[in-house]
């Protein structure tokens, strides 16, 4: 079992330094500590893809949810098109009011997040390469990883993971961060497990991504 995005009909172009690359790829219950949200499946905002990697060093992503903050260390000089990316959206306001649609509680321990449409298959309008893959080795994406789901090579888009226990992947997606604080939240999240009782689906309790500030 991997961490894919379902393929939708975004196609654009990722104008980078490096060059150009195109690419076209029942309501849950509130968790105790957590406020209600207003969130919903929603159509993707437009954002203009970046033109070149970001000059600005930038350190900490702050994902503000229902459930409270899940702080991230961003790994730029590893992930560079990543946190380009990534900063480019938040900042758009992208990932405002979006909903982690995901939860894996055997095999893999991951929540899913970053698709406005919460289906699985939404994203932006561009999408950019792999980098910083891990070792194919055990444990290779550890508790605390973040990092970017993907429909197949070079596809990254906006979706994302969050790895809340130890977990061996192919070495198929970008990590580009580490949460710092917050992981308790997403532990939360996993411990209700996955609606309808399965292990792998919505979330039984709503996270809600309401706003993402970068610095």
């Amino acid at each position: 079992m991997g961490i894919k995005m379902k393929r939708g009909i975004y196609c654009a172009v990722f104008v980078l330094l490096v060059g150009s690359l195109s690419a076209c790829s029942s309501k849950a219950t509130t968790a105790e500590g957590c406020a209600s949200t207003t969130a919903v499946g929603h159509s993707p905002k437009s954002v203009t893809p970046p033109a070149t990697v970001l000059a600005e060093k930038v350190s900490k992503l702050t994902l503000v949810t229902n459930c409270g903050n899940i702080e991230i260390s961003l790994l730029q000089d590893k992930a560079p098109l990543t946190v380009t990316a990534i900063t480019t959206l938040a900042r758009a306001g992208f990932y405002d009011a979006t909903l982690c649609h995901r939860l894996t509680t055997l095999g893999i321990y991951v929540l899913q997040c970053g698709d406005p449409t919460a289906t699985g298959s939404g994203g932006p309008t561009f999408h950019f390469p792999d980098e910083n893959l891990p070792p194919a080795i055990n444990n290779n994406y550890p508790a605390g990883t973040v990092a970017m789901a993907n429909s197949g090579p070079n596809t990254n888009g906006s979706q994302f993971f969050l790895v809340y226990d130890d977990t061996s992947l192919r070495a198929a997606y970008t990590i580009w961060g580490t949460i710092t604080s917050g992981l308790d939240i997403v532990k939360k999240i996993a411990a209700a497990g996955v609606d309808g009782g399965s292990n792998d689906g919505k979330p039984k309790m709503t996270i809600a991504i309401e706003s993402v500030s970068v610095k």
